[in-house]
């Protein structure tokens, strides 16, 4: 069949208006400029992908909003291979929901670590479902700053759901620098999660030269630490006071802590239904893990080497310490009250040199009989341990790891998603992982806009193709429309030319 002009000519009219408006999609980026370019024209769905390269850029502004199922992706098309080199007080400035940022080797580059002050900066409650996964950042006073914005009608709001995972944090020198030193210094929200994460070499040396591995505080509600690695002092310098992982952190000026955000308004709870679990943290000149103003905390199964041990403090705080394996003490101190099962603590250095092959270079294969730490009840609230295993049915082994399984790889943490911990209290996070503290063993479902997802997520209407293009129902009737059109212009074209 011969088409004239004007049927083809019909043809594009309904094509073009059977497609809609410009679809989301890969947009290949090769230098700053494109990427800065690319981050102001995003719409949900899009993905950012890196080539190979450095990209030196002072800041950018991510204000679009992506959703759960469209997330919207900046990404290096080879792991670790695209390097963003940043000079200006925040890198990526996060005011809009669900941007992912994966595979991306963030550093810190400007003349004064004042200046340094973000990686990324999310803020305002516009901004869940925050995702940094498989990424590597270092030199900056907080790689990571979550904070509480105004709403525009004077309300403060503070981003929820986000994820970290599976990525490193480190500073390659120690922070000349008064500012707060926290690598992942997240300050509100509900149901953030931090998990697989390797963190080390954290050092403030300059005001009060006091600095934390992570915490959450400010008012927050339901977040996980859980299978990371801390090491306070690695590689870098010795000194400062360096802590952990921490629930309340240094605490909070009243003006800036939910709910209230009113400087007449004590900041009370720093944080409420908070759990630390399968965490292995070393080498800390104070605690390993410090509990602040935090009410119901749990602290589960977490191992503790070199680390003066667990703080429960101030009169708001309460919770559980459980399967915990340490040196040092599990602490209540200025009317903390809490509750403590199966620990063992106090336990001195050559217990884990006796052990583990070498335990100060993170090699924990087992050397010694570990049969002594099978004793521990099974729970809900800790199916798997350190390296993602799912754990027996009775006699769990104290600590992050459990040996019944055999050794495994300890750094970097392993990327794995086995169920952690779903149902119960907990909320669902991005990437569809349940950050919860209760209810059975089964795996948990993995949701849309999953983290580790390599592009747009798949939904039922995608037709499992991870596009709003291939697959769809709507686009399949808009071309069988546009089909149809034509076969209509091509039947009055004969039936003229007959007559």
């Amino acid at each position: 069949m011969r088409l004239g002009y004007t049927a083809m000519h019909g043809f594009a009219a309904v094509l073009f208006w059977s497609a809609g408006p410009a679809l989301a999609g890969t947009k290949n980026v090769t230098n700053t400029g494109e990427l800065l370019a690319a981050i102001a024209a995003a719409q949900r769905g899009d993905v950012l992908t890196l080539t190979p390269g450095t990209y030196k850029l002072s800041g950018a502004t991510c204000a679009v909003s992506g959703t759960a199922a469209e997330p919207i992706t900046v990404k290096s098309d080879t792991p670790l291979a695209a390097v963003l080199e940043l000079d200006g007080v925040e890198g990526f400035h996060v005011t809009g929901a669900h941007w992912h940022f994966e595979g991306l080797d963030v550093r810190g580059v400007c003349a004064s670590d004042d200046a340094c002050e973000h990686a990324f900066h999310v803020t305002g409650g516009k901004a869940e479902g925050f995702v940094l996964t498989k990424s590597r950042v270092r030199n900056f006073n907080a790689q990571l700053k979550v904070n509480a914005a105004p709403d525009g009608n004077g309300t403060y709001q503070v981003a929820n759901g986000g994820l970290v995972a599976y990525s490193e944090f480190y500073d390659e020198h120690p922070r000349a620098t008064a500012n707060p030193v926290t690598k992942l210094n997240i300050d509100g929200g509900s149901g953030w999660v931090v998990r697989g994460n390797y963190i080390h070499d954290f050092y403030k040396a300059g005001g009060n030269q006091t600095s934390y591995g992570a915490f959450m505080k400010s008012g927050g509600s339901n977040g996980l630490f859980e299978r990371n690695l801390v090491v306070c002092e690695k590689d870098g310098e010795t000194g400062g006071t360096r802590i952990g992982l921490s629930y309340g952190g240094g605490g909070t000026a009243p003006q800036f802590c939910a709910p209230a955000f009113d400087a007449n308004v004590p900041c009370n709870v720093e944080h409420s239904g908070g759990v630390l679990r399968n965490n292995l943290i070393a080498s800390c000149s104070d605690v390993g893990i410090y509990v602040n103003r935090a009410m119901g905390t749990k602290a589960l199964h977490n191992t503790l080497l070199s680390t003066n041990g667990i703080d429960f403090r101030f009169d708001t705080t309460s919770g559980e310490s459980h399967g915990n394996l340490l040196m040092g003490k599990v602490r209540a101190r200025d009317g903390a009250m809490f509750q403590v099962s199966d620990d063992l603590q106090e336990l001195p250095l050559t217990f884990f040199t006796d052990l583990y092959v070498a335990p100060a270079a993170l090699d924990f294969g087992v050397k010694g009989d570990a049969s002594a730490l099978q004793k521990v009840g099974a729970r809900p609230d800790v199916i798997d341990d350190y390296c993602g295993r799912i754990r027996p049915e009775t006699n769990l082994a104290i600590g992050a790891l459990e040996h019944s399984l055999g050794d495994c790889q300890v750094n970097p943490p392993p990327e794995k998603n086995p169920a952690s911990g779903g149902g119960g209290a907990g909320t669902v996070g991005a990437g569809g992982e349940t950050a919860g503290t209760g209810g059975g063993r089964a795996p948990s479902a993995s949701g849309s806009g999953g983290a580790l997802n390599e592009g747009p997520s798949s939904d039922a209407s995608s037709g499992g193709c991870g596009c709003v293009v291939c697959g769809s129902s709507k686009t399949e009737s808009r071309l069988t429309v546009a089909l149809a059109v034509l076969v209509f212009v091509c039947v009055q074209r004969r039936r003229r030319k007959a007559a």
